[in-house]
């Protein structure tokens, strides 16, 4: 049996997504910049082809002036000083809204994995867009009625990788004890650090990501689940010479992100070893789970595996309907993966990816395992198609 198909006890048994109400369209937002950067023709060109190439069609946020007109939005070029929203306003925003959205989430993946709030042992929040004490942990314990003995371990200002990080740490933690069942909720509000800038890396930044929530609880694999991903043994790494390439740090408007262009050929060039490790030598899986923390990402991963159109489709159709919604991303397309594939009657292999500052690279092999035939019930857990 190899590394893709090994039974470690530990299953994801259930996933939840949820987004904000407000929708922000592509061009919409490509179009009030243009009217923003009327002065600054060079950006303005260069903002209106990076907004078309990015592979995002809508996003969500949950900050309603984002969608006003360009005099009376405060997160576009050229706002006056005084009127661009501090950290601090930011921080609140974040707070108002990152409770609901992880309830939302939350909630679905208790349903959906048919447990219940008494037996989570292990509360996991994941988070790198906001920060506040209590935290979501505290807030999520008392109003979802968790144990208050629950083993909290927040998960912060770790980037988009963290969401896979947490399910890593999950299945360690439940393949070391088989009565442990974890919770885990992702919270990301990217669209409160868009900045008011004319600069290519800020423009890049507001161009495709988006605010959305996921959760899942992983506990022990039982024949007697309707369907699960059963996981393997999964492992982190650190790219070499690429510490520079991703930074997120915390400025006075917000949090200031710089994305390298060089992103896609470094994964390109580091990821393959990688791979190779994790499978032990095993072909290649039939599911790729990649985080598309960008076009250019999604591109470089199957152009290096061959990876046909199919096979990327979930990370583009995630990409292009939510954007990238940092460490929340990777159960959006996990729950796309699992809704095209119930319907199967076989296990199937797949690998999750997803990659963070450092460069770092989360690795996972996995199986998703279907319900048997007299067990389904055709399900839509939250994620939506155009």
């Amino acid at each position: 049996m190899n590394q893709l198909e090994a039974t470690t006890g530990s299953s994801i048994m259930g996933i939840g997504t949820a987004w904000p109400a407000h929708r922000i369209e592509q061009k919409d937002v490509s179009a009030r910049l243009a009217q923003a950067l009327e002065h600054e023709p060079d950006a303005r060109r260069w903002a209106k082809r990076i907004f078309n190439q990015c592979g995002v069609e809508t996003r969500y946020t949950c900050e309603p002036n984002l969608l006003e007109p360009v005099d009376s939005c405060r997160y576009l070029p050229f706002t006056s000083a005084e009127e661009v929203p501090t950290t601090s306003e930011r921080m609140g925003k974040y707070k108002a809204a990152a409770v609901p959205l992880g309830l939302e989430a939350a909630g679905q993946a208790l349903q959906d994995a048919d447990v219940s709030s008494s037996e989570i042992t292990h509360l996991i929040t994941v988070s790198c867009t906001g920060q506040f004490l209590p935290g979501l942990d505290v807030r999520l314990i008392q109003q979802l009625e968790l144990s208050p003995q629950i083993n909290r371990i927040p998960l912060v200002f770790q980037g988009c990788a963290a969401g896979l990080k947490a399910i890593q740490l999950a299945n360690s933690i439940v393949t070391t004890d088989q009565k442990a069942t974890v919770l885990i909720v992702c919270v990301e509000l990217c669209t409160l650090h868009f900045q008011p800038s004319a600069k290519r890396d800020d423009l890049y930044a507001a161009s495709f990501f988006g605010d959305g929530a996921s959760a899942c609880v992983i506990g022990a694999s039982g024949t007697d689940r309707n369907e699960c991903f059963r996981l393997g043994r999964g492992h982190s790494t650190l790219l070499p010479d690429c510490a520079e390439e991703m930074i997120w740090e915390v400025g006075n408007t917000g949090f200031d992100l710089y994305l390298s262009p060089q992103i896609p050929k470094l994964l390109g060039l580091h990821l393959g070893p990688e791979v190779e490790r994790l499978l032990e030598g095993s072909g290649l899986p039939e599911i790729w789970a990649i985080h598309p923390g960008g076009r250019g990402i999604v591109d470089a991963v199957q152009k290096l595996y061959q990876l046909t159109d199919e096979q990327v489709s979930y990370s583009r159709n995630i990409l292009r309907d939510y954007g990238n919604l940092s460490s929340v991303t990777i159960l959006f397309v996990l729950q796309a993966i699992r809704e095209d594939y119930r319907q199967k009657e076989e296990h199937s292999s797949g690998i999750a990816l997803a990659f963070g500052p450092g460069l770092t690279a989360e690795l996972l092999p996995f199986t998703y395992i279907p319900a048997p035939i007299a067990n389904r019930i055709p399900v839509n857990h939250g994620i939506q198609y155009r």
